[in-house]
């Protein structure tokens, strides 16, 4: 059985909507971040970036958000959670993965991570004063360049969706305008109508 460890709160969250999408036999296990688990050498000795997510396989321990994704698409092709049998669609939901991945989050964690870039608190205020106008471009780009509708890739469904989902949740505390994303607001709306949304956020947050 396939184990994810998770936070609530965290990007994991994509992953953990992905499983339950995919009809996968699985164990949600809870880290809490409050309490530092994720520092403890328990924790570390399956992930030492001391991030989440973390989903261990029969065949080993798989970290980052966009590899566990197409893993879990991949591991149950059935459910047609990625175009597996087009090579440029497969490539296209990659690009869109690592920008949430490598762009969006890293926008995003200055607002409460700054100390991973800085030691100056001036500068690192200087990061979160920022994080309104950087995050908000990035969805502004993702609305008028990457999003197909009604879902990312057009009308299929697919492991990009619950990402998507997933960081546009942080979007009220980055403080970013969200009348000027009018896409994204509605495609919250349809995530939140799916039985699995609905299942795994209770998980999280009941």
């Amino acid at each position: 059985m396939l184990k994810l460890y998770y936070s609530p709160g965290s990007c994991a969250l994509a992953s953990h909507i992905a499983l339950e999408e995919a009809g996968e036999s699985y164990e949600a296990i809870r880290i809490d971040f409050g309490a530092e688990e994720q520092r403890k050498p328990e924790y570390l000795s399956i992930n030492p970036k001391g991030r989440v997510p973390a989903l261990i396989t029969a065949r080993g321990i798989l970290t980052e958000t966009p590899a566990i994704l197409l893993f879990i698409a991949q591991n149950r092709p059935q459910s047609r959670l990625a175009p597996l049998d087009d090579i440029f669609d497969l490539a296209r939901l990659q690009a869109f993965n690592s920008y949430l991945c490598s762009t969006v989050h890293v926008a995003h964690a200055h607002r409460g991570r700054g100390h991973r870039w800085a030691d100056d608190p001036a500068a690192i205020s200087e990061m979160q004063r920022k994080v309104p106008e950087s995050v908000g471009a990035c969805f502004e780009l993702i609305e008028s360049e990457m999003f197909e509708g009604p879902w990312v890739m057009g009308d299929t469904y697919s492991v990009c969706d619950p990402y998507l989902y997933t960081v546009a949740r942080w979007l009220e505390g980055d403080k970013v305008d969200t009348t000027k994303l009018p896409k994204t607001m509605a495609h919250m709306q349809r995530m939140e109508a799916r039985p699995a949304v609905k299942m795994v956020l209770d998980n999280h947050f009941g």
